[in-house]
C-alpha cells in the first residue's frame, strides 16, 4: 500500500523543524515507518544545490533560483520521495513545492502560474496528502532565526510579510490539502494543532 506524503510549510523560524521530530516520534511510536526529508537538499545532488542556493555570495538571478529549486525537486521526488511512498512509507517533507509559490511567486514577484507549472512538472504531478502551513508574525518569526542567516533569511521585512501572506493566500486557494496552525504559540500547543490534523487523516 502506497504511504503517505505530508509537507511542512511556513517562513524560517516558524517553528516547523521542530514540529517535524514531534510528528516523527508521534507516528513511530504508533508503528509506521517514516522517512524525514528536506527542501532543499533532500538527496545527494540536493546538498550540493542547497548550498549554492543558500549560502552563495553572489549575486542569484530570481529565475535562476527558482530553476535549481526545481531541479533540486525533480531528483528529490524521483530518488527519495516516491521510492519510500512505495515502500509504503509516511515521508515527512520540510518544505515542497508550495516553497516556490510562497518564495518565489508572492515574495519574489515571479509568475505565480508558471511557477506552479514547473512545480508539477518537476514533481511529477506528486501532491502531498496533507500540507501543514506554520502560520506566524513576521516578525516573530525573524526574532526566532537570530543572526546567522542564510542568504533568504538575510531578506528585507517587506520580503518575508509577503512571503507569509503568499502561504495564507495558498491555504485559500488549497483548503481540502492545506491546513494552517498558530505558529505563534508554545511548542505544545502547537504540536497539539498539528496532531489533530494527523488524527483527523486517520494517522
Amino acid at each position: 500500500m502506497r504511504g503517505k506524503f505530508i509537507t511542512f510549510e511556513g517562513a524560517d523560524g516558524s517553528g516547523k523543524t521542530t514540529q517535524i521530530e514531534k510528528v516523527k516520534a508521534y507516528l513511530e511510536n504508533k508503528g509506521y515507518e517514516c522517512l524525514l526529508t528536506r527542501e532543499p537538499g533532500g538527496s545527494n545532488l540536493g546538498n550540493k544545490i542547497r548550498e549554492i542556493l543558500l549560502h552563495y555570495d553572489g549575486k542569484v538571478d530570481d529565475l535562476c533560483e527558482l530553476l535549481l529549486y526545481m531541479a533540486d525537486r525533480a531528483q528529490h521526488v524521483k530518488t527519495v520521495i516516491m521510492p519510500a511512498l512505495e515502500e509504503g512509507k509516511i515521508v515527512l517533507c520540510d518544505r515542497y513545492a508550495d516553497s516556490s509559490v510562497a518564495y518565489q511567486g508572492y515574495a519574489r514577484g515571479l509568475d505565480i502560474e508558471r511557477i506552479m507549472k514547473l512545480n508539477s512538472i518537476a514533481t511529477d504531478g506528486l501532491e502531498p496528502d496533507l500540507t501543514v502551513v506554520f502560520d506566524i508574525k513576521t516578525e516573530t518569526a525573524i526574532q526566532r532565526v537570530g543572526n546567522e542567516k542564510d542568504r533568504l533569511e538575510q531578506e528585507g521585512i517587506d520580503f518575508h510579510r509577503k512571503l507569509c501572506k503568499g502561504y495564507l493566500e495558498l491555504a485559500k486557494k488549497f483548503p481540502q490539502r492545506i491546513k494552517t496552525v498558530d505558529a505563534n504559540l508554545s511548542v505544545d500547543e502547537v504540536y497539539n494543532q498539528v496532531k489533530t490534523l494527523f488524527e483527523n487523516l486517520g494517522l
